[in-house]
């Protein structure tokens, strides 16, 4: 059962997105079940899996015995990108998810960034495959996704961490957890939106300690769970439930929280 109006936004970062499952198991172990999934990047593998209905032993067992190769691999034909993103699908297939975003069981939105457009691209429909390959699209290492008239690249590009994102799913109050700061290469202003956003009374952020942990390494993966568990059961070590009593009493409570 969800937890009405909690979303949650989980930001890109490569393997660092291995935190985000410890953050989830620190959730789920005080009773809070986001409502809606926002997710950029490595977030979105992850919020897929969970919106799925996947139970998080089960998408931690796969992270543990992941590669880069379950989410690519190289390609004999580069065209755009050093790696095929195909290999997504196969990895998805063990989990034994949904074809569709709309099919899931709890509401999810895979953030993409199109390039021709320059804005962000917060997928709710179609293939999970192909939105998560779009979400997951660095320049220069994959190749971008055509859905439409769009050109979609890593959601990074623009919203590293997708609260905004999370807000237009529905989500009353967001738990946000931040992996990485926001791309060099990103618009100005950006970083300092998204920051702004962070500091909202009805944002609680979380920020894994990563100092000495792989981007890319997979063999940091199970320190990475640890630091994202730790982290969250810092912040929500005297939080028990979501008060009904108006919104802003409970989102200043929880803003309180996050600053102490």
């Amino acid at each position: 059962m969800t937890t009405p109006g909690l979303g949650l936004a989980l930001g890109g970062g490569a393997v660092l997105g291995a935190a985000h499952l410890g953050v989830l198991q620190a959730l789920n172990a005080r009773g809070l079940y986001p409502e809606v999934v926002a997710g950029t990047s490595a977030g979105a593998l992850v919020g897929a899996a969970y919106a799925s209905g996947t139970p998080l032993d089960e998408i931690e067992e796969l992270m543990l015995s992941s590669s880069w190769a379950a989410v690519g691999r190289l390609t004999l034909t580069p065209r755009l990108g050093i790696l095929d993103s195909q290999a997504l699908s196969e990895t998805l297939s063990r989990l034994e998810t949904v074809q569709r975003i709309e099919e899931l069981p709890i509401r999810f939105g895979a953030v993409a960034t199109d390039v021709r457009s320059g804005k962000t691209v917060v997928i709710t429909s179609g293939s999970l495959a192909d939105a998560l390959r779009a979400s997951v699209a660095i320049p220069g290492l994959f190749p971008p996704v055509i859905r439409d008239n769009e050109v979609l690249y890593d959601g990074g590009l623009r919203a590293n961490l997708p609260i905004e994102a999370a807000r237009q799913l529905g989500a009353r109050w967001t738990i946000a957890v931040r992996l990485s700061p926001e791309w060099v290469a990103a618009p100005p202003g950006t970083a300092e939106a998204i920051a702004k956003l962070e500091r909202e009374a009805s944002t609680l952020t979380i920020r894994p300690d990563l100092r000495g942990l792989s981007k890319w390494s997979p063999a940091d993966v199970p320190q990475l769970i640890e630091a994202g568990r730790a982290a969250a059961e810092d912040v929500l070590r005297n939080f028990h439930s979501f008060d009904t009593i108006g919104d802003h009493l409970v989102a200043g409570r929880l803003a309180d929280r996050s600053a102490a």
